[in-house]
């Protein structure tokens, strides 16, 4: 999350001039026994992209989370790091127990869902964890963690509406079929409350919920 806290307020500063792309492709992940850590993320359901050996000894294997287009890379000769010690890597999820629930069943060790109280920013920490899902279901605020078998850890993070400048909010898109059938859930009972105060059917709710969709993924103030 491109973000500070200052002074308990969170400050988003947005570039004065749009430069080249940069968009995040691998992320190296440390780990001990590559065949291991093939299987446990196999296991995830995540997919493989390579699996790619050379004779001197070299390995790399690249694994890409459901929905994401970023992906994940471990193996012989790729990193130096210690087996184990990345942390705060994050997932982004729209329904962090759904995300839990399927990570259960595919029998991963995953914490409760928590919260934390000292704020959204602040999730770091053991000390401010509160068991269950933030009480207003508030975006970024919610979190349930798992590691891998180095100890390597992650972090879910449900995530519903970004913060303002985020994203464009002119190149609006979902990365999976769930991700776009939950901003239309999400639409839907927002839509049902607008229909309740005005009073009467909308027939351009289509349009409505375009423009709801598209404005909560920008972080910008919804239609009422």
């Amino acid at each position: 999350m491109s973000s500070t806290e200052l002074h308990g307020e969170t400050a988003i500063e947005a570039p004065k001039a749009r430069g080249a792309d940069m968009k995040l492709e691998v992320i190296v992940i440390p780990v001990s026994d590559v065949d291991r850590a093939k299987r446990f993320y196999g296991a995830l359901g995540w997919r493989l992209d390579a699996d790619v050996a050379r004779e001197e000894g070299f390995r790399v294997i690249q694994f890409a989370p459901a929905g994401s287009p970023c992906s994940i890379i471990f193996g012989k000769g790729v990193s130096s790091a210690e087996p184990g010690s990345a942390e705060g890597l994050h997932l982004i999820v729209s329904d962090i127990e759904a995300a839990r629930a399927e990570l259960v069943s595919r029998g991963v060790d995953v914490s409760e869902v928590f919260h934390d109280a000292g704020g959204v920013f602040h999730h770091a920490g053991q000390e401010g964890r509160v068991s269950g899902p933030d009480a207003t279901r508030r975006s970024y605020a919610s979190f349930a963690s798992f590691s891998d078998p180095d100890g390597n850890k992650w972090l879910f993070q449900e995530v519903t509406q970004r913060l303002p400048g985020r994203l464009d909010a002119e190149a609006t898109t979902f990365p999976s079929v769930t991700e776009l059938a939950g901003a239309l859930r999400r639409a839907a009972a927002a839509h049902g409350e607008h229909e309740k105060r005005t009073g009467q059917h909308d027939a351009d709710w289509p349009d409505w919920y375009a423009d709801y969709i598209v404005k909560e993924q920008a972080g910008k103030e919804l239609p009422k």
